[in-house]
């Protein structure tokens, strides 16, 4: 073992240890000032400030803040596609239906828990910003939304899918997450405030349902 910034542990040096924790720690303050003023005034000079650091130290981990934020945009997808799979696997494979419902619940979910995350990706555009077109943000937004095509093409290998609203397959697909997106976007920003918590989760499946059928899906039986 060698000492000072050489020293490697778990495949890494500790150098790139170091670097790896302040580029989290960047990406950490950048979300805590999106939260407060939103993502179009992100700003390094603000994310220096709240680190106690100097402006052109940021340039050392960011190239400019297009590429914080596509890395935010990546890891936003990222952190929204476990939560789907966790939520989704919570349920036996057989039981497409129930899958389905717990997906649709999982979005719902991620999205009450991380709605800067949420605003990020599929908020109002950034002034000025742009994703790199085959960036690690298209890469990851695939991935997250790869969830329900997965679980239509598994209902179809099993001979349970119905005909869709939408003979397209690809389209249907689009149609039910952007039925269930709908209705989380508007509770996101406080529409459905006035329902109350009860009405509001009997509502969302309700919509979870009309997803179901939209994609050609047995609509999900009530969960416990």
């Amino acid at each position: 073992m060698t000492g000072g910034s050489t020293e490697v542990s778990g495949g890494r040096s500790r150098r790139e240890r170091v670097r790896a924790g302040t580029v989290e720690e960047i990406k950490h303050a950048a979300l805590g000032l999106i939260v407060e003023h939103g993502s179009a005034n992100l700003r390094f000079t603000d994310i220096a400030r709240s680190m106690g650091m100097t402006p052109p130290a940021m340039y050392r981990y960011f190239a400019d803040r297009d590429e914080l934020l596509t890395a935010l945009v990546a890891d936003s997808y990222d952190s929204l596609s476990d939560a789907l799979t966790a939520t989704r696997d919570t349920v036996s494979p057989d039981d497409l239906d129930g899958r389905f419902l717990a997906t649709c619940t999982g979005y719902r979910t991620w999205a009450q828990r991380n709605p800067e995350r949420f605003a990020l990706i599929f908020g109002s555009p950034v002034p000025g910003y742009a994703a790199p077109p085959e960036g690690p943000t298209v890469v990851a937004g695939r991935r997250a939304m790869e969830h329900m095509v997965e679980l239509v093409a598994d209902t179809a290998e099993r001979g349970r899918l119905g005909s869709p609203l939408v003979p397209d397959a690809e389209e249907a697909m689009m149609l039910a997450w952007a039925t269930v997106h709908g209705f989380v976007a508007l509770e996101a920003y406080g529409h459905f405030a006035a329902l109350g918590q009860e009405a509001a989760d009997r509502l969302f499946t309700v919509q979870a349902r009309l997803a179901a059928r939209t994609a050609g899906l047995a609509p999900p039986a009530d969960q416990p």
